[in-house]
């Protein structure tokens, strides 16, 4: 056969050399406008593409970096774990293993920091950890973070990014709902500011639940939110709905959403809001 008679090209020296020479894993390409980009820039451009503006998800630690003070952050060491109501042992495993791929213990990082020199209860979600889904750990962080603010009198702000509530833990992370939400109306009626921050994307139960109760609804550009998805809702109604449905841009015109804020202009915006409380 032709084929077998066709030599395997052997990579020269030189080739061999520029494939050592080739970073592994410095660059990133963009789902928007599909550029290459050096990660290192990306990182210096708070994680924004610096040809259209995309704005990529950030990790918890990178978000700490954008929003408190240097050195003022203070973890709210809480040593739970989820009891796996379910008994599912490949939930347990998936758990293990995203704790060592992230770094993180769960899908959401709380604790004080400082803005600008402001005190404030800070908790960030993370969608690298199962999308950011609401189970019984996430639930009382949340919660446990409301009560700090309420002890300590401080504003309280949350950065959501979801999927919703955590199918793995069944009814129990619904309940997760119930008890942020009620967790919130002690802070509201102990006269406390609380600023929800969504990104993308913010859906489902925390949607439903502390994502939308706060005193001012703040979201970065594009952000998709909702509760359920938009095929879902399509197919439910028997109707399309609108362009650019469940976006930031469509939340704010319809009310949903108070203000969309580049990221950039997170910190200060966050800072202002937490003076004119005062």
């Amino acid at each position: 056969m032709i084929v077998d008679k066709i030599k395997k090209r052997e990579p020269s020296a030189k080739n061999k050399k520029a494939n050592i020479d080739i970073p592994v894993g410095k660059w990133i390409k963009c789902d928007e406008c599909k550029e290459i980009i050096y990660k290192e820039t990306l990182k210096n451009n708070l994680n924004i593409c610096p040809s259209c503006g995309h704005y990529f998800r950030m990790h918890i630690n990178r978000r700490l970096e954008q929003i408190i003070d240097e050195g003022t952050y203070q973890r709210f060491d809480l040593n739970i774990d989820t009891s796996n109501p379910l008994k599912m042992d490949e939930y347990t495993k998936k758990l293990k293993s995203l704790r060592e791929k992230t770094g993180l213990e769960e899908a959401v990082a709380c604790g004080t920091g400082k803005i600008n020199g402001e005190d404030v209860v800070i908790c960030i979600m993370d969608s690298g950890f199962m999308m950011g889904s609401m189970g019984i750990v996430v639930g009382e962080k949340i919660t446990y973070s409301i009560e700090k603010a309420i002890e300590k009198k401080l504003p309280l702000i949350i950065f959501s990014v979801s999927g919703g509530a955590r199918m793995q833990e069944g009814i129990i992370s619904l309940m997760q709902m119930a008890k942020t939400t009620a967790a919130l109306t002690k802070l509201d009626e102990a006269g406390l500011l609380y600023i929800s921050v969504l990104t993308d994307p913010t859906y489902g139960g925390v949607t439903a639940s502390f994502a939308s109760l706060g005193d001012i609804v703040l979201a970065e550009p594009k952000s998709m939110i909702g509760f359920a998805g938009q095929r879902v809702i399509e197919q439910t109604i028997g109707e399309s709905l609108p362009e650019g449905f469940q976006t930031a841009e469509f939340m704010l015109e319809h009310g949903f959403v108070d203000k969309i804020v580049e990221r950039k202009d997170l910190k200060n915006t966050l800072y202002k809001l937490i003076q004119y409380h005062k």
